[in-house]
């Protein structure tokens, strides 16, 4: 008889959530694995990690990073972050905590997984979260992730001018970035209180380790899944140092959208043609394993302001107010977000760190990005920005291996900006930010772009050449083991999770997204934790 009746392999935002409802049935023994250390309490957490203002744990060289690398498109290199420690990349992320809109989930639904629709997800949405401002049939308020919007009182000027911009340009204010159809300027919700980065590990985990049927073991590299034939029968991974061997009655990768496919890969799940060139024994054949990979795309508009703000990354945040809008001619409601931020490069990313590693994480930092990036950031050097962020696009990316070790990591490939329709709506994003920039509330900060460059937004092709060479991603991985309802046409999972061609093997995380939802995925990946434990019951 296996020792566990459930192996979590991943204690990220999902596999908390997962881990915490699964171990509510005290007769279910469930083992929860995460490569990274465990921090029981907030205080226990390092500073980077514990306040949601500091975001130097995303340097390439931080312990708590897997850092992975990225081609956005041909020359455009980037060191993608996420999170190796209890918690995941919900104890690394900004905080940004808005739901994806209903017709994300009805998407879903409609694409056969019927158990994904709006109404159907509406309840573990409330279920997860207390929201401190909004109290109604949408918002929750018992449970795990206290949610939050900033007071103008804490805004910094930038985010005062911003929305005021947005007003004074005819768009419509929103107060709940939350609500059902919501669209327009407001206040981002987010997971942040009091400075704390409220993850997973301290909301979901922390009240349920007490609990005699969840075990938790941290420092665990899983490498693969183990089988008798097609049933998964446990894993196999590392643990200082040593080899492990683990059993259980079921076995769900809660990795996350680059793992998660990864130790399918590794575990003779995939593209077969890919793992047999690496002599990877093919168990099934499943073509879309490491597929549909989808993200936001982001371009930054740079600014300098009057002077420079002075933010405490301890008590703040990077960003406080955002657009949400429909592009012109776009069928796809909600499809396009600006976001200003104020991240100081000395307080929020290189916060408490000693002068050795502060040249190092400047170098790594440099190496992570475009040339055209770092000759804009040596040139300029600024605090402020306005993002594009395309919260839906036709660009669709791959995960794939570079060997069959488990050590080394994968390469994903975004293939970002390479259709047309993508490039038309972010070229009118740029010029709307731009417009926005040049208003009222902005000249009262004497706010002044600097790139791109007017000549740059006065021509379709020198803009299109800048998106192409200062595109960056939002970190949002999505879609890798899609689920749907047929095996082999795009699909890995079924709407319950569980993996086409095997049995007693499930994916629970934000790969199983058909799409990468109109919103930050952060709160969707929780969901999809408290939605799945339905499943098992």
């Amino acid at each position: 008889m296996p020792r566990y009746d459930v192996i979590i392999v991943g204690a990220g935002s999902a596999g908390c959530a997962l881990a915490a409802r699964l171990s509510e049935n005290p007769a279910r023994r469930v083992l929860l694995l995460e490569a990274g250390p465990h921090y029981p309490t907030a205080n226990a957490f390092p500073k980077e990690l514990r306040h949601g203002g500091i975001l130097s744990s995303m340097a390439p060289d931080h312990p708590n990073n897997w850092a992975f690398s990225a081609t956005l498109r041909p020359g455009v290199e980037q060191i993608v972050p996420r999170g190796k420690v209890v918690g995941g990349s919900s104890a690394l992320n900004g905080t940004l905590f808005t739901r994806a809109l209903p017709e994300d989930f009805d998407g879903w639904a409609s694409a056969g997984n019927y158990e994904w629709s709006f109404q159907k997800v509406l309840p573990y949405l409330r279920k997860l979260e207390t929201d401190l401002d909004f109290h109604d049939d949408f918002h929750g308020s018992s449970g795990p992730i206290p949610v939050r919007r900033a007071r103008p009182a804490e805004w910094p000027p930038v985010a005062h001018a911003f929305l005021q911009a947005c007003l004074e340009a005819g768009f419509p204010e929103d107060p709940d970035m939350n609500a059902p159809r919501s669209i327009g300027a407001g206040v981002l919700p987010v997971n942040n209180v009091n400075g704390i980065r409220m993850n997973t590990a301290i909301t979901y985990l922390k009240a349920a380790l007490d609990r005699p049927n969840l075990t938790v073991r941290a420092g665990f590299f899983v490498q693969r899944v183990l089988f008798n034939g097609a049933k998964a029968r446990g894993i196999e991974g590392q643990q200082n140092g040593q080899n492990v061997e683990l059993e259980g009655g079921e076995v769900v990768l809660s990795a996350g959208a680059v793992k998660s496919p990864h130790l399918l890969m590794l575990s003779g799940i995939g593209p077969a043609q890919q793992l047999r060139r690496f002599n990877i024994p093919v168990l099934c054949d499943s073509p879309n394993v490491g597929q549909n990979f989808s993200d936001h795309a982001s371009v930054a508009v740079r600014i300098q302001v009057r002077n420079d703000l002075q933010i405490d990354p301890l008590k703040s945040s990077w960003a406080h107010t955002a657009l949400h809008y429909t592009a012109g001619g776009s069928d796809v409601y909600s499809d396009m977000m600006l976001l200003p931020s104020s991240i100081p490069l000395n307080k929020a990313i290189l916060y408490d760190v000693g002068l050795m590693r502060r040249a190092k994480m400047l170098m790594d930092i440099v190496r992570s990005m475009s040339i055209a990036k770092v000759i804009d950031q040596v040139l300029h050097g600024s605090d402020h920005s306005i993002s594009l962020i395309m919260m839906q696009s036709k660009a669709r990316g791959t995960m794939e291996l570079t060997s069959a070790d488990p050590a080394d990591k994968p390469l994903l490939n975004y293939n970002y900006f390479e259709n047309e329709t993508d490039l038309a709506r972010a070229r009118d994003g740029m010029r709307l930010a731009a417009r926005l920039l040049d208003s009222r509330p902005y000249r009262q900060i004497e706010a002044v772009r600097f790139s791109p460059t007017d000549e740059e937004l006065a021509s379709d092709a020198a803009l299109d050449e800048f998106l192409r060479t200062h595109v960056g991603t939002s970190i949002h991985m999505s879609g890798t083991c899609q689920m749907g309802p047929e095996f082999g046409l795009g699909a890995v999972v079924d709407q319950y999770c569980r993996v086409y061609g095997v049995e007693g093997l499930r994916v629970v995380d934000t790969s199983i997204m058909p799409q990468v939802v109109r919103r930050c995925p952060a709160n969707t990946a929780v969901m999809i934790g408290e939605r799945a434990a339905a499943f098992f019951d």
